[in-house]
């Protein structure tokens, strides 16, 4: 397997620090503590072997909790490690003009000469993704298969569509529901094309001196362009795009009979688009991990951590915790949402989401999904801004030391 940590890039600070500093997002000075944790925390990861970093995209968080990822962070982390791979999951394409994001892209790869990657989402938080979509009429994804889904699911893909288009290497007209490439489409007079016809790419500018084709240009550093990766995924139909598409889905379902449902669906859908994949291969999941002397210990770790407070508190209503409904759950609430006192740790354990306990512990856990999905990617659910540094780092010290090193 490889390894990844997942950064909610989160303002330190505890709940009861978080209602006194109100809106704690404010603080510089929490900010800048922000800044290093991640920093340090990724040189750790790196040290004991991780293979990469990575961020979620989300904005307007005055609380303080999952902060955002823009390139500048992801190159910032890059210059202050030496190998580890750094990137979003990731980009959420239906808030992004679809040429700025594919330049974005590929000035970092060449900047960074191919040490990142490429994640992407479609969207679920309305509080700013509506704010980012605006132009094009979009909203955040519901995931209900509803008319507003689909022109979410419409846009993600029309985004996905450019941004092929132009990491390739030849000029190209573009035209989608949302956007058009060149705008207007019957051309735009450009009045140095005799330059751009002896210099530029052929085919851009027609015998009237109008641009008829784009040549978006640094191309990606990495060819023909970054690794691919699909954030938290929950579908089939998500899976199974992905695998047509060439792209790493990190799951979201860890029931260990869906979970290698989905992995099988993936193997199938990528063998039907010419990819001979062995079972696992380019898949990855997303997993939480707190280890401590005993089961005790590291349930109390959880409660402070990501899951006990992230999750309960903010996660838990957008549905998070559908993603690990039980036997008897649909005759015991229906369709309905599960109830919150239902959103518990040992839920987690149960669905094999959360592994808690010894080294052993966590080893057996981790044996028994490498057995049934072997995923090629183990992407850890990070607690920086929410456990101490110093247990953050003692985790992550840990888990490099006794577990990784079994599983690379």
């Amino acid at each position: 397997m490889k390894f990844m940590y997942f950064f909610l890039p989160s303002i330190p600070g505890t709940l009861e620090e978080r209602r006194s500093l109100r809106p704690i997002a404010s603080r510089t000075e929490r900010w800048q503590r922000m800044i290093e944790e991640v920093v340090e925390i990724a040189q750790l990861a790196e040290e004991v072997g991780f293979d990469a970093v990575c961020f979620p995209e989300h904005h307007l968080h005055s609380e303080g909790l999952e902060m955002g990822s823009l390139p500048v962070l992801t190159q910032h982390v890059i210059h202050n490690t030496k190998r580890i791979k750094v990137g979003p999951i990731g980009y959420v394409l239906p808030g992004w003009n679809p040429l700025r994001l594919a330049l974005e892209i590929a000035w970092l790869d060449q900047l960074t000469k191919g040490r990142t990657f490429v994640g992407f989402a479609r969207g679920y938080q309305a509080r700013w993704l509506n704010q980012m979509a605006q132009k094009i009429h979009v909203t955040a994804t519901t995931s209900d298969k509803s008319e507003t889904d689909r022109v979410n699911r419409e846009a993600f893909e029309e985004v996905f569509r450019f941004l092929k288009l132009a990491w390739g290497d030849e000029p190209f007209r573009f035209k989608g529901k949302y956007y058009e490439y060149p705008s207007p489409q019957e051309g735009i007079q450009w009045p140095p094309h005799k330059w751009t016809r002896e210099y530029g790419f052929p085919g851009e500018v027609d015998e009237e001196g109008r641009i008829q084709k784009i040549n978006v240009v640094p191309k990606p550093y990495q060819r023909p362009h970054p690794p691919l990766f699909q954030a938290f995924s929950i579908s089939e139909e998500t899976v199974r795009w992905c695998a047509r598409e060439g792209i790493t889905p990190t799951i979201l379902i860890s029931q260990p009979p869906l979970l290698r449902k989905l992995v099988e669906a993936y193997q199938e859908d990528g063998r039907k688009a010419g990819r001979q994949l062995k079972l696992g291969e380019s898949v990855g999941v997303l997993r939480a991990v707190y280890l401590a002397e005993n089961h005790a210990q590291a349930e109390k770790l959880a409660e402070d951590g990501v899951i006990g407070t992230a999750f309960r508190e903010f996660f838990y209503h957008f549905g998070f915790f559908e993603a690990w409904r039980e036997a008897g759950d649909d005759a015991k609430y229906g369709k309905k949402m599960l109830p919150p006192e239902e959103a518990t740790i040992a839920r987690m354990e149960r669905a094999d989401f959360a592994y808690l306990g010894t080294v052993a512990d966590v080893r057996r856990r981790m044996d028994e999904l490498v057995e049934n999905a072997h995923p090629e990617w183990f992407v850890w659910q990070g607690d920086q801004g929410l456990l101490p540094l110093a247990e953050a780092r003692r985790q992550v010290e840990i888990f490099g030391k006794e577990l990784l090193p079994r599983y690379k």
